[in-house]
């Protein structure tokens, strides 16, 4: 062999090695530091980290919510505590509510190496961004890095958000279950002694309605909802409740329908537009994008979804009492489940330590208080026990999305809050009913357009007919005509066609 040879060989012998030791991104990074390496050293068999072991590192995350103005102050503390913990520092950027689906959309295609970003089944959305790639399967970095977000969550949540046998997010530990709930403005129920004891369906609120508009100022809205205001329906949503595709809760039967087609679905717009025409709802509700009754405090009763003891946030946050009454009892859905996570991106330089730090937000008290109440002496005031009361500083700088933080079990309670809330919300999640689709995720890639264009048909229409704006027995039959020709059976009968394969997989 020449000199000539012999140095090209070892030439692209070199080349090659730069190639494989820069290419360690991704799912590469994750399947092999998962299961060693330095990051997998530095881990005690109790759980604990060396961080002596460990190169310093910074992670980014993208958070949902009105930017806070303390964050930077905040995330200065932060990093102190990070550091000691697993030698990381974290650079928060809060995007804003309506604005972060589509701005993570540019990032993630960008192919910014970002480290963890919020995602759920509203924002951002979990499973098609999963199916697509952006996410990071994270089965092994759980075993791995995730031990006490694995020993503290219900297994339902990590079960309930798995795409085909793989976990791409961590669910916040809070509550599991979704429970809608007529909220109440008191000072009018004791007014007029109105007894909320026995209501729970959109049909039992008519007296109550009747009562206020007849009695008090036309600014006084009984039911207070905007354009996306959506009835209870005892169906388990295949897209979400914009698109009427959805499966009995109760029965065996396990067939998505079409829900323009039933019964309760005509019925509830008949009792919507007869509410209408009575003056019970704003005249401009169709064209409404949201509603500031909680702020005039001008309004009887609207819809919510609700948690153990919410009524006592809900009241504090209004500056007035709220009370609420329950629709209906706690459901599992595969969109609970994913109401709330956090993903790491697949172009993660450093998932190992992404995973540690979810971790943290999972298992350290310290550190979950830190993030969602601020610093103590300046957001808010420690009192006896595990309680707080909150400084100025808390809602006019650093207002955060506490749901959206990690393990909501390890918060502060504030006055009011029962000493066994977190118990409750446990007792909660154990007492929901299965929806029969609970763990289900479809795959729309063989029906993207069809469900592209349905969704523009529920845009078109939803707001006029959920809110009585228009006659149901004309405008009824025009949206389902518009669903049939988007393809709306079309993707019935690949969503039934999968499910059918999922169930059978999964008995």
């Amino acid at each position: 062999m020449s000199k000539h040879v012999l140095k090209m060989m070892t030439l692209l012998l070199a080349v090659a090695l730069v190639i494989t030791a820069c290419g360690g991104k991704g799912n590469n990074n994750n399947n092999s530091s998962a299961g060693g390496g330095k990051e997998a050293e530095a881990i005690g068999s109790d759980g604990t980290v060396d961080t002596t072991k460990l190169d310093a590192v910074q992670l980014k995350l993208y958070l949902i919510g009105s930017p806070a103005k303390d964050l930077k102050t905040v995330q200065e503390e932060i990093n102190k505590y990070t550091t000691e913990k697993i030698n990381a520092t974290v650079d928060i950027e809060m995007i804003d509510w309506g604005d972060y689906s589509q701005r993570m959309s540019i990032i993630m295609t960008s192919g910014e190496d970002y480290d963890i970003a919020f995602t759920s089944s509203w924002a951002f959305n979990y499973l098609p961004n999963a199916s697509k790639g952006a996410f990071m399967p994270l089965n092994e970095l759980l075993d791995t890095y995730g031990q006490g977000i694995k020993e503290v969550l219900d297994p339902r949540f990590l079960e309930g958000t798995k795409v085909n046998g793989v976990n791409y997010a961590v669910p916040n530990n809070k509550e599991l279950a979704q429970q809608a709930v007529w909220r109440f403005n008191k000072q009018y129920l004791d007014k007029y002694n109105l007894d909320i004891t026995n209501i729970s369906s959109l049909e039992d609120l008519e007296p109550l309605l009747k009562t206020i508009k007849d009695n008090e100022p036309s600014d006084i809205t009984p039911l207070a909802v905007p354009k996306g205001f959506k009835p209870y329906l005892p169906f388990d949503f295949l897209l979400g409740d914009e698109i009427p595709i959805g499966m009995r809760l109760e029965g065996n039967e396990f067939k998505f329908i079409n829900l323009l087609e039933t019964q309760e679905l005509k019925d509830t717009l008949d009792t919507m537009r007869r509410y209408f025409q009575a003056g019970y709802l704003r005249t401009d509700v169709a064209t409404l994008d949201g509603i500031d009754n909680i702020k005039t405090g001008k309004w009887l009763v609207d819809k919510e979804l609700s948690q153990p003891y919410a009524d006592n946030g809900w009241s504090r946050s209004a500056g007035y009492e709220i009370v609420s009454a329950p629709i209906h009892q706690p459901v599992i859905y595969t969109s609970s489940a994913a109401g709330s996570m956090f993903a790491i991106s697949n172009n993660s330089a450093n998932p190992e330590r992404a995973m540690m730090f979810l971790n943290l937000l999972n298992t350290d008290s310290y550190l979950r208080n830190l993030i969602n109440y601020g610093i103590e002496g300046v957001h808010y005031k420690k009192l006896e026990g595990n309680y707080i009361e909150d400084l100025p500083a808390m809602n006019e700088s650093y207002a955060m999305p506490g749901f959206a933080l990690g393990n909501m079990f390890l918060t502060y309670l504030h006055e009011g809050d029962p000493e066994d809330k977190w118990e409750a919300f446990q007792a909660f999640n154990q007492s929901a009913i299965v929806a029969p689709s609970f763990g289900f995720n479809f795959d729309t890639s063989a029906v993207k357009t069809e469900v592209a264009s349905i969704t523009n048909v529920a845009k078109e229409f939803n707001p006029a007919l959920y809110t009585g704006s228009v006659d149901p027995a004309e405008f009824l039959p025009k949206a389902l005509d518009k669903f049939k020709s988007a393809g709306i059976d079309k993707v019935i009968e690949e969503a039934q066609r999968q499910f059918d394969e999922w169930k059978a997989a999964n008995n």
